[in-house]
């Protein structure tokens, strides 16, 4: 079953068109709308036949994300999307805009330049790795999403973008993609991949402008080491012992720390890629100083061959409070000592400015609030 338009390869949009009776050429004006304008809707394809649109549509009816919820924060530079899927599940999307002046170098996380506008995008409707403190693990994990499914999140924030810009200083196009929204990308490998490269091959998005983020998934990031595309790779790391990581994220029972950082030194080996080291910063929890010096000191020998060069950037996220995980944000002091104690060990370290604290902007939260038809959410233990 097609479950988006994007799914479908030039090969067989034109068997599409040609079982409408249209000539070839449809098939390459269908290619220009979907990936070149970004419009997954048959009904805005002005240039196609009216009969063809609306074949089309009724055709793909059943198929493809609906927009059911938005949300706008941060005086509108942060925006939320929560997309219903056939069959009633939701997925969210985050489109976060950075304005061209004023940005703090810090803040440039992505590896793009400023005056960025970036999409946070989902691999999964919900996630099966458990991780305590995040609102998707509350919901678990109900499917994969097909590579089209993950690019029309894309597609469809992109046409949204212009109407949603707070003033001129915006940008008016999507500049990055991170898929670190609900789901594991490494999880549904296949997909992530078939997305990154539509994104890269019909979108025109620079591999250096994608982003794709794992909790740990070994063979995942085996295998974008060995992948042709160069996109930047992301580790969500968030301690820096086993006890606690094992704590913090299950998946790190089955490959911890040393089994990850064998294969993040394979990958930098491979690719000469900086990595950047995802930590979520929780009062009480991973916030001491002596995670900071432990994660100094597993992460300081990173380097990237021949240049000599840190291979490993933090990027420190005070924790989005989410309701129902028991976890709470450090205060500013803490954020700002541990920061200082990670760059004594010479590895350089950002902290990340929270956006949308006032909507549900933290990963899985729309979702939750909204509730999925059929399901009961269901409070985790407090931790500990």
């Amino acid at each position: 079953m097609t479950r988006s338009l994007y799914d479908l390869d030039p090969g067989q949009l034109e068997a599409l068109v040609a079982e409408a009776g249209e000539p070839p050429y449809r098939a390459r004006q269908l290619v220009h709308w979907l990936d070149d304008r970004r419009q997954p809707d048959p009904r805005a394809m002005t240039n196609l036949p009216r009969s063809l649109r609306a074949r089309l549509s009724e055709r793909f009816a059943e198929t493809g994300l609906a927009l059911d919820q938005h949300q706008a924060g941060d005086d509108g530079w942060t925006h939320k999307f929560l997309f219903r899927l056939p069959g009633g599940d939701a997925v969210e999307s985050v489109l976060m805009l950075y304005p061209p002046a004023g940005s703090r170098p810090e803040d440039d996380w992505e590896g793009g330049p400023r005056g960025r506008a970036t999409v946070c995008i989902s691999s999964q409707a919900g996630c099966a790795m458990g991780c305590t403190f995040c609102a998707t693990g509350q919901f678990g994990f109900t499917r994969h999403l097909s590579a089209g499914e993950i690019v029309e999140q894309v597609a469809r924030v992109s046409t949204l973008l212009p109407e949603l810009r707070p003033g001129p200083g915006a940008p008016d196009h999507l500049t990055n993609v991170v898929f670190m929204g609900m789901g594991e990308p490494f999880a549904n490998q296949d997909a992530t991949w078939g997305a990154a490269y539509r994104l890269h091959q019909g979108f025109g998005l620079s591999a250096r402008a994608i982003t794709i983020s794992t909790v740990g998934l070994v063979p995942g990031i085996r295998r974008a080491a060995a992948e042709p595309l160069p996109v930047n790779l992301a580790v969500s790391i968030h301690a820096a012992d086993d006890a606690t990581r094992d704590l913090l994220v299950p998946v790190n029972r089955t490959w911890p720390i040393a089994a990850l950082l064998e294969a993040v030194r394979d990958y930098v080996a491979a690719t000469r890629r900086r990595v950047s080291f995802e930590y979520a910063l929780m009062d009480g929890v991973n916030d001491d100083l002596d995670q900071a010096r432990k994660l100094g000191r597993l992460l300081a020998p990173l380097r990237v061959p021949h240049s000599g060069g840190h291979a490993a950037h933090v990027n420190l996220i005070p924790y989005n409070p989410t309701p129902g995980t028991g976890f709470s944000p450090p205060s500013k002091s803490a954020v700002r000592r541990f920061r200082e104690t990670v760059a004594a060990s010479g590895v350089p370290v950002s902290v990340r400015a929270n956006r949308g604290v006032g909507i549900d902007a933290a990963c899985g939260q729309l979702r939750t609030t909204a509730g999925r038809p059929g399901r009961r959410v269901l409070p985790l233990a407090e931790p500990g």
